[in-house]
C-alpha cells in the first residue's frame, strides 16, 4: 500500500508546492483535486490542482518531471460533484467533466479518476435509478475503453440543509453497492472508500471491505467522532453534523487496526490518502500541514515505507 493524502486540503498551493509538502512529510502520493476552474460552492470543493481541461503535451510532461522531482506519484485524479442533479445544467457541467477527468487520467497515465454518483437528494433511491443508469452507464462504457478505473466515494453527501433529506450521493450502502454492480457489471467500476461514512451511517466497515475488496480501487482515510450524549437529544433525523465530528485519523471512532486488517486481508496493494476535513486544525496553512504531518505518523505504524 502506499500512502498519501487528498489535496484540497491545500487549495493555495500550486501542483509543485503540493508535491514538496508531501515530499518533505514523506508521503508516497496525493490525490489530485481537478475541478474545473471557478468558486467553490462547499468547503473542500473548487480546488484545481491540475486544470484538465488545459492539458496540453508540455504540461503532460512537466506534471510527470514534477512528480519524478518529488518522488510523489499521483494516486487518482478527483473531482466531486452531482452528476445526476435535477439542475440540468449543474448536471450536463458536472457529466461533461467527469469525462474530462477520464481522459485526463488516461493521458497522464494514472488511470484512476474518483468522484460521486450524485443524486437528486428529494427524490427516492428507486426514482433516482433510471437517471443513473442512463448517465453512469456510458461514463463507465467510457472509463474501459480508456483503461481508467471510476473509483465512487461512498460519502451520502447529507451534511447541510441545502442537501437534505437524501443527500446529493447515490452510492452510499452494501445494498446500493450490490444493486450498482449488477446494473453496470464493470471491472471499472469500483469504490473510493471512506470508512468515517460507516461510523455514522452506524454500518459496519470492516464487513464492507470484505465483502467488497476486489471493487476497492482507491481508500480515503478519514476518522470521525460521534457525540452519542447529542445524538440521544436530536436523534438520527437531525442533520448528522448536529452529533459528528470529522476528525483526524486515530482521533475518532474508527478502528484502524481492524480496518487495515480486514484491507490486508483483500490483498488491496492500492493507496490510502488521509482526507483532512478536522476543523480543529484549519486555522492556517501551517495548521493543516501540521495536520498531514500528525496522520502521516499515525498511518505509518500500518503502511510502513518501503
Amino acid at each position: 500500500m502506499k500512502l498519501g493524502f487528498v489535496t484540497a486540503i491545500l487549495p493555495e498551493l500550486s501542483f509543485e508546492e503540493v508535491l514538496k509538502v508531501a515530499s518533505d512529510i514523506g508521503y508516497d502520493c496525493v490525490e489530485v483535486m481537478c475541478w474545473p476552474v471557478g468558486k467553490a460552492e462547499r468547503r473542500y470543493a473548487g480546488v484545481t490542482h491540475i486544470d484538465i481541461a488545459k492539458l496540453t503535451q508540455d504540461s503532460v510532461s512537466q506534471i510527470h518531471d514534477i512528480t519524478s522531482k518529488y518522488g510523489v506519484a499521483i494516486s487518482a485524479l478527483g473531482y466531486y460533484p452531482n452528476p445526476l442533479s435535477p439542475n440540468e445544467e449543474e448536471s450536463k457541467t458536472s457529466v461533461e467533466h467527469i469525462y474530462r477527468l477520464i481522459d485526463a487520467a488516461k493521458v497522464l497515465g494514472v488511470n484512476h479518476a474518483n468522484s460521486f454518483i450524485g443524486r437528486d437528494w428529494t427524490k427516492s433511491v428507486d426514482e433516482n435509478w433510471p437517471e443513473f443508469l442512463k448517465v453512469w452507464k456510458p461514463i463507465i462504457a467510457h472509463a474501459e475503453k480508456q483503461d481508467v478505473k471510476v473509483g465512487i466515494e461512498n460519502c451520502p453527501m447529507s451534511f447541510t440543509q441545502d442537501e437534505w433529506p437524501g443527500g446529493k450521493n447515490l452510492k452510499t450502502t452494501p445494498a446500493i453497492f450490490r444493486r450498482m454492480y449488477e446494473d453496470i457489471p464493470s471491472d471499472y467500476f469500483g469504490l473510493n472508500f471512506d470508512p468515517s461514512h460507516f461510523i455514522w451511517l452506524q454500518m459496519d466497515y470492516v464487513k464492507a471491505i470484505r465483502e467488497f475488496g476486489r471493487k476497492l480501487f482507491h481508500m480515503h482515510a478519514k476518522d470521525v467522532r460521534l457525540d452519542r450524549d447529542r445524538l440521544d437529544e436530536v436523534g438520527i433525523m437531525a442533520h448528522p453534523s448536529e452529533y459528528h465530528t470529522p476528525k483526524l485519523p486515530g482521533m475518532g471512532d474508527v478502528n484502524w487496526g481492524k480496518f487495515f486488517s480486514a484491507l490486508t486481508d483483500t490483498g488491496y496493494i492500492g493507496p490510502v490518502c488521509v482526507e483532512v476535513e478536522d476543523r480543529a486544525y484549519e486555522g492556517s496553512l501551517e495548521r493543516r500541514i501540521a495536520s498531514l504531518k500528525q496522520s502521516y505518523h499515525y498511518l505509518r505504524q500500518f503502511i510502513p515505507k518501503d
